[in-house]
């Protein structure tokens, strides 16, 4: 099988060495996890894999994630001026590469143009989030991501989408993502000690025997992320507060009650 380079070494051990051709991978996960650095090794590796790359930001500018990708390391600038890659702004506009609005079909229809631009060959396509594209319409999620899913595996791309999550319910922004996928990689984070921890585990992986315990997250100057691991952990160490789980029930209930 031919399988992708996440541009992660440890990741790419957990999944039998890589993610599958044509896959749509979702990254799941509250914000600050260390989704959108992963993005960046796996556009930069394709860089260097001499894979027709682009970026499609909605949360970040241009600029922001290009600047990120230089800390650690990844010469994702370069790679746009010598046209290897395309970044296109969806958070702000004035140029050929930006979208007028969060509209999926305008998003497929500004990817197609970068690939035709880039030229045939593998393609890796990042959208960093897809949340962003029905944040006002949660229930199209489903159906919004099956549409990318579908569209671009014609056009031979492999796809890495995060999915963001609520740090105070942990519940996602519009349920369907996960169903559609052919992979999830699940982002997650604890405080113990007083200090911030971040975590990794591969939940679903198709034809993959892939690695079902969770790595921890070390971010480097300079070099990105590093796994180490396997650890352990608790329900406690993921757990809301008492108070927090508390209000979100009680909030459940009082929908419950307004729901005809």
């Amino acid at each position: 099988m031919d399988r992708l380079s996440t541009g992660i070494q440890k990741l790419d051990e957990m999944l039998e060495g890589g993610i599958p051709r044509g896959f749509f991978v979702a990254l799941t996960g509250e914000p600050g996890t260390g989704k959108s650095i992963t993005c960046q090794h796996f556009a930069w590796r394709g860089v260097l894999e001499g894979d027709k790359v682009i970026y499609v930001t909605t949360e970040e500018s241009k600029e922001s994630v290009l600047n990120q990708a230089s800390q650690f390391g990844m010469d994702l600038r370069g790679a746009v001026e010598r046209r290897k890659a395309v970044v296109i702004d969806a958070l702000l506009g004035g140029n050929k590469w930006s979208l007028t609005s969060l509209d999926p079909e305008n998003m497929v229809e500004k990817v197609l143009e970068a690939k035709r631009e880039l030229g045939y060959g593998r393609g890796r396509l990042i959208i960093d989030s897809l949340s962003a594209f029905w944040l006002d319409k949660p229930a199209m999620a489903r159906k919004y991501s099956y549409y990318i899913k579908k569209v671009f595996h014609k056009w031979d791309f492999t796809i890495m989408a995060t999915s963001q999550y609520a740090i105070t319910t942990s519940e996602a922004f519009g349920f369907g993502v996960e169903h559609v996928a052919d992979g999830i990689i699940r982002f997650r984070r604890s405080v113990r000690g007083g200090v911030l921890r971040r975590y990794l585990m591969v939940e679903k992986m198709r034809q993959t025997n892939h690695d079902l315990r969770m790595y921890l997250i070390k971010i480097v100057p300079g070099r990105g992320i590093e796994l180490e691991g396997p650890v352990s952990l608790t329900r406690e160490d993921l757990a809301l507060p008492y108070e927090v789980t508390e209000r979100i029930i009680r909030s459940k209930i009082r929908k419950e009650r307004e729901t005809p």
